[in-house]
C-alpha cells in the first residue's frame, strides 16, 4: 500500500510540475497562434484596400473643412457602423481652419544668357495657409539661401523686395528618411515668416523629398508674431536644381502668381468607434490615423492608409469575434495637416472626462511594408512601460517587427499627460516622401499587400497589449 501510495504521489507531483511549467508555454503558443490567425485573416479577408481606394480615388484630397473632408467623415462613419462588435460611435466636433488653393499657381524665372533673354516655368504649389499674390502677381530678384540662419547674416539690406529661395535639400545620407525630412522642413514651415521680417516679397522653397523629379510638394507653413504675411510656394526638386544652376549666370528674377486664401473656421469632426472592454472598460487602447489630407492628391499614404489600418483593426477583431479585455477605440482625427485641432480636442475632452489611455497607436507614415513600432511617453512611466512592451518581441520578431523608443504621432502626442504609452507604427520609409503632400499620393501608388501587412501588425500589437497589459 505504501508503494502504491508513493507511486501515486509521485505521479501527481510530476503531473502538477508539468502543468505548472508548461502552462506559460501553452499560453505563449496560444498567443502566437492567435497572431498568426490575425495575419491569415487580414491578408485573405481584409478589405482596408477597398476602403482606401474609395477615400483616395472616389473622394480625393480631404483638406479639413472642405466638402471632400465631410464626405470622408460620412463614409468612414458608415463603414464603422457596419461592424457588428462596435458598441459606441460618434462624431466629435471641433473647430478647424479652412484654406483654399484657388486657381493653379504660376512661377516663371527670367535671366540673360549670352545676351539673350531666357524664360523658364517652374513646377510649383502654394504652401498651406499661404496668402495669394493678387491678380497682378509678384515680381522680384531671387536670393538663394540654404537655411533660416542665413537670413540674419544677409539682413534687410540684401533681402528687402527680393524673392527668397530656400534650397537646402534633404540629407540623402540619412537611412531613415523621416529624420532627413525633420532636419530640412523648418525652411518650409518658417521660411516665409522669417524672410518677411527682412522685407522679402515672397519665398520659394525646395520640395521636401529625396526624389529628383518635376513633382512639387505642398505642406503647411506658418505666419506668427504678427509679421506681415508673404506668398510662400514650393517648387519641385528638378526646378530647384535648375534655378540654382541658372543663378550662376547672375541676376535672376521671378514672377509668381497664386490665388490662395484663408476662409473662416468651421466645425468639423473626429470619427470615433469602440469595442467596450469586458474586464477593464475604463482603460483604452487607441488606434488611429488622420482623415484629412492635402488637396492635390488622394491622400492615400498620408494618411488614408493610417485610417484604414485603424478601421481594419476593429473589423478584424469583430470578424474573429474577439472580446477585448480593454476598450479598443478607433479614432480618425481631423486637421492634422494644418492645425492639429482634432488631436488637441480629442485629448482635451478625454482629460475632461477623466479617461485613461493605456496605449495609443497612430499610423501616419504610409501604407508600406511594416518595420515595427516606435514608442514615447511621459518621463515618469516611459521606461517601465517600454520594458513591458519589449516582452512582446518574441511574438512580433517572427514578422520582422521591432519595438524601440522613438517618435509616436502628432495626433496622439497630446495624450502624453495621461501617462500611457504612445506608439507610432513605422513602415519602411524609403518611398514615403516620394508621394508625401503631392498629386502622386493616390491609391495606384499603394501596394495592397503591404497595406494589409500593416493592418495585421497593428492588430497583433493591440491583441498583445489587451491580453498582457504593459
Amino acid at each position: 500500500m505504501k508503494v502504491v501510495f508513493f507511486m501515486k504521489s509521485a505521479f501527481l507531483l510530476t503531473l502538477f510540475n508539468l502543468i505548472f511549467f508548461l502552462t506559460p508555454a501553452l499560453s505563449q503558443d496560444e498567443d502566437a497562434f492567435y497572431i498568426k490567425k490575425i495575419y491569415d485573416h487580414t491578408l485573405t479577408e481584409g478589405i482596408c484596400d477597398t476602403w482606401l481606394q474609395h477615400l483616395s480615388d472616389s473622394i480625393g484630397g480631404r483638406l479639413s473643412g472642405s466638402a471632400n473632408s465631410f464626405l470622408a467623415i460620412d463614409y468612414t462613419l458608415d463603414v464603422l457602423k457596419s461592424i457588428p462588435l462596435v458598441d459606441r460611435m460618434n462624431k466629435q466636433p471641433c473647430m478647424v481652419p479652412r484654406w483654399e488653393r484657388g486657381d493653379p499657381e504660376h512661377v516663371s524665372i527670367n535671366w540673360t544668357d549670352d545676351g539673350k533673354e531666357r524664360v523658364m516655368t517652374l513646377d510649383a504649389l502654394a504652401l498651406g495657409s499661404s496668402i495669394g499674390t493678387g491678380e497682378s502677381g509678384v515680381t522680384g530678384d531671387i536670393v538663394e539661401v540654404f537655411g533660416l540662419d542665413t537670413l540674419e547674416s544677409l539682413g534687410r539690406k540684401k533681402l528687402a523686395d527680393k524673392i527668397v529661395f530656400f534650397n537646402r535639400p534633404m540629407n540623402p545620407k540619412k537611412i531613415n528618411t523621416g529624420q532627413a525630412y525633420g532636419e530640412a522642413v523648418d525652411q518650409r514651415v518658417h521660411g516665409a515668416n522669417r524672410a518677411a521680417k527682412y522685407g522679402a516679397k515672397a519665398v520659394l522653397v525646395r520640395s521636401m523629398t529625396l526624389a529628383q523629379n518635376d513633382v512639387p510638394h505642398t505642406g503647411v507653413q506658418s505666419y506668427v508674431d504678427g509679421t506681415e504675411p508673404i506668398p510662400s510656394l514650393a517648387i519641385s526638386t528638378n526646378s530647384a536644381n535648375a534655378l540654382s544652376n541658372i543663378l550662376d549666370y547672375g541676376n535672376v528674377s521671378a514672377y509668381i502668381k497664386n490665388n490662395s486664401r484663408s476662409l473662416d473656421s468651421i466645425i468639423s469632426y473626429n470619427v470615433i468607434a469602440e469595442i467596450k472592454g469586458s474586464v477593464y472598460p475604463d482603460k483604452i487602447i487607441l488606434v488611429g490615423g488622420h482623415l484629412d489630407s492635402w488637396d492635390v492628391g488622394g491622400g492615400a499614404h498620408d494618411d488614408g492608409a493610417g485610417c484604414v489600418h485603424a478601421m481594419q483593426v476593429i473589423k478584424t477583431l469583430s470578424d474573429l469575434n474577439y472580446k477585448p479585455r480593454h476598450t479598443i477605440r478607433c479614432v480618425l482625427f481631423t486637421n492634422e495637416e494644418n492645425g492639429l485641432a482634432g488631436g488637441n480636442e480629442y485629448a482635451r475632452a478625454s482629460n475632461e472626462n477623466g479617461e485613461y489611455h493605456l496605449a495609443a497607436i497612430e499610423s501616419d507614415s504610409g501604407g508600406f511594408t511594416p518595420r515595427g513600432f516606435a514608442c514615447a511617453g511621459h518621463p515618469q512611466v516611459f521606461k517601465s512601460m517600454l520594458t513591458g512592451l519589449k516582452k512582446f518581441d518574441e511574438f512580433l520578431s517572427p514578422y520582422d517587427l521591432y519595438l524601440k523608443p522613438g517618435g509616436s504621432g502628432a495626433d496622439i502626442n497630446p495624450l502624453k499627460s495621461q501617462k500611457g504609452l504612445l506608439i507610432g507604427f513605422k513602415p519602411d520609409s524609403q518611398r514615403y516622401f516620394d508621394y508625401h503632400h503631392t498629386a502622386e499620393d493616390v491609391y495606384s501608388n499603394v501596394n495592397p499587400r503591404e497595406l494589409k501587412l500593416g493592418a495585421a501588425a497593428i492588430t497583433s500589437l493591440v491583441y498583445l497589449i489587451d491580453q498582457k497589459g504593459l
